[in-house]
């Protein structure tokens, strides 16, 4: 599929789609974890999916490029290096978090909102929309595991 990416002055991504022009598309990984250059979905302001791109290195360097750019801010997840501490066993709690990027507060909603990965790890989704990574729950200290467990 033949198709123009630009970035709007206003710093919105642009899709130039047959003919038609499309402001403020947004980039979805299909398999952001396990596969994050395959699969790639360019979807419209109204949710609705425009473009599939099947690799992202198969597309020319300027459009991949942005592509990559607009990726990085949306796939922000901070590495959870140690939890400080716990508001309450019970869910929502406030949990205090050291993380590669500095400490952090922020809600878990539920217990759903940790996912455990193929790899072993972690995916604890804040209320706030940010996605923390803990790696290797093994590396992380025993009152980290500890206060972890408990959710689990």
């Amino acid at each position: 599929m033949d198709f123009e990416l630009q970035r709007h002055p206003m710093g919105q991504l642009v899709l130039r789609l047959g003919g038609a022009e499309h402001a403020g598309v947004v980039p979805v990984r299909a398999f952001p974890l396990s596969a994050p250059d395959h699969g790639l979905s360019l979807v419209g302001s109204d949710g609705r999916e425009l473009v599939w791109i099947e690799r992202l290195e198969a597309l020319p360097v300027a459009q991949r490029a942005l592509l990559e750019e607009e990726l990085s801010a949306r796939d922000f997840q901070p590495e959870v290096q140690r939890l400080l501490s716990v508001s309450t066993f019970s869910t929502p709690s406030i949990w205090r978090v050291e993380t590669d990027r500095g400490t952090s507060d922020f809600v878990l909603k539920s217990e759903e909102d940790i996912r455990r990965l193929p790899d072993g790890g972690l995916l604890i989704a804040s209320g706030q929309g940010v996605h923390y990574r803990v790696r290797d729950r093994q590396a992380l200290d025993r009152p980290s595991r500890r206060l972890l467990e408990r959710f689990l």
